[in-house]
């Protein structure tokens, strides 16, 4: 199989082209890795111009055949394009490369960020630059609503849907694992009952979804011998390294806890990086205590303004909770190490959902139950994703709330006379920059930042 890979050729347009060395490959995902800002739309884009546009490696038809499959797994999709076009033009050695190079930048950034902020984040540059990267960040969430909600909300039943979802999570601190699975069944036995309504094909992305090609089959049944060989391989891969921090430190260390708690990010993450961060918000702030809210939402402007997929975040969560509980290392060396564990259990499982999955996924395809089933699951993710701005809306906004906690709920309201008109102003300037004038992703963090560093410069004089 990886060998047909190697020597299929592109003949859309009537030419032979050859396929890439593994050097010349790796060049070109040098260059996508270092181009990968602005979100999974940025990043698909990128990939298409230089693989499909410029290079002629793979027919556009190819290339949208394998975003189909990175939209129906967890995890961060456009890095996993990325392990699928590098496995089908250089087999296995170009799935590796394509992939780490996609995360490398980012992760290189966010552990230099993350160490610049705990070292000097009292410096009001550095406060002004926090302060307007959240109040940025806001708005950039609430895009992502609308994005999505557009392409889920098809009838009222996806609409109800999204609104339980959101109940559940925000006013009954349902976990987020829950929501998806529950979802997933209702939108696989709604289907049974009325599949017109339950059948609503969707993506992570709207640009991804306009993409998508016909649900065609996969030519055979693949090899059960080798997607286990495979997916054992890569099972030890995932979890040999948490075995053996597990040994040498205890269960109870941090480094094991992190690694164990972003493993089950990565195998529930559907939805996109927004929907899983809703769920490790609250579990890392709530119930770890590895950092404080508006730490949260400063890690999330850090991966929004640097290369790489958005939810590099969980690579700040873990330098924050290894740093604030180091046991016997030095709080930075605790954070760097942190940072590696995070990052490898969250970007490992994407490689074993493209080298084992990916046939299977094909298989499955042409099943409308799956589809229903995942439909459901999206539109629950509008929910989640609903909660995870309002949290970040109400610790931005306000400087005080207030935790109901009664017959089952578990509410966080802000005390309305405590809010900060300040961070109002700088989210209403990056919303009408985002939403009424389509500046980028970038540019209005951007322009958050620097709105921010004026702020806490004239309040400092």
């Amino acid at each position: 199989m990886e060998e047909e890979h190697r020597v299929e050729k592109d003949q859309s347009d009537g030419l032979s082209v050859s396929m890439p060395t593994l050097r010349e490959a790796t060049w070109t995902w040098a260059r996508v890795a270092a181009s990968s800002f602005g979100g999974p739309a940025g990043q698909i884009a990128v990939m298409f111009r230089y693989v499909v546009e410029e290079r002629g490696w793979v027919s556009e038809r190819r290339f949208l055949h394998a975003l189909n499959y990175t939209m129906l797994l967890p995890g961060p999709e456009a890095q996993q394009l990325s392990v699928y076009l590098g496995w089908l033009l250089n087999g296995t050695r170009g799935g590796l490369i394509a992939g780490w190079l996609f995360v490398l930048p980012g992760f290189l950034s966010i552990l230099a960020l993350s160490i610049l902020y705990v070292t000097y984040r009292e410096l009001t540059v550095v406060t002004g630059l926090l302060f307007g990267l959240k109040a940025a960040v806001l708005v950039i969430v609430f895009a992502a609503v609308l994005s999505l909600s557009r392409q889920v909300f098809e009838n009222r039943a996806m609409v109800l849907l999204a609104v339980a979802a959101f109940i559940g999570m925000y006013v009954f601190n349902v976990s987020f694992p829950i929501i998806v699975i529950g979802a997933g069944l209702i939108g696989f036995l709604g289907y049974r009952l009325a599949p017109d309504t339950f059948t609503v094909m969707t993506g992570h992305d709207a640009d991804a979804t306009t993409a998508v090609i016909s649900d065609a089959p996969a030519d055979g049944r693949p090899s059960r011998r080798q997607a286990l060989g495979t997916l054992t391989t890569w099972l030890v891969v995932w979890f040999g390294p948490l075995l053996v921090l597990g040994a040498l430190l205890g269960r109870s260390n941090v480094l094991v806890q992190e690694g164990l708690f972003f493993s089950l990010v990565a195998a529930v993450s559907f939805g996109g990086a927004y929907a899983a961060l809703a769920y490790v918000a609250q579990e890392a702030v709530l119930t770890y205590e590895w950092l404080l809210p508006g730490e949260m939402l400063d890690g999330l402007g850090f991966a929004g303004t640097t290369p790489g997929p958005l939810i590099q975040v969980v690579q700040f969560v873990g330098f924050m909770g290894a740093y604030r509980n180091p046991g016997t290392l030095d709080p930075l060396v605790a954070g760097i190490a942190g940072s590696v564990v995070v990052t490898w259990v969250t970007f490992v499982p994407s490689f074993l959902w493209i080298f084992v999955g990916a046939p299977y996924i094909e298989y499955l395809r042409g099943r409308t139950s799956i589809t229903a089933a995942l439909s459901a699951v999206t539109a629950a993710v509008v929910g989640v994703i609903v909660n995870l701005g309002l949290w970040f809306a109400v610790q931005t906004l306000f400087n005080s709330t207030i935790l109901v906690d009664s017959y089952g709920m578990q509410l966080l309201l802000p005390i309305v006379p405590s809010v900060n008109l300040p961070a109002f102003g700088i989210a209403g300037l990056a919303g009408v920059l985002h939403l009424r004038f389509n500046q980028s992703v970038l540019r209005t963090i951007g322009v958050g930042i620097v709105a921010g560093i004026v702020y806490e410069l004239l309040v400092a004089l």
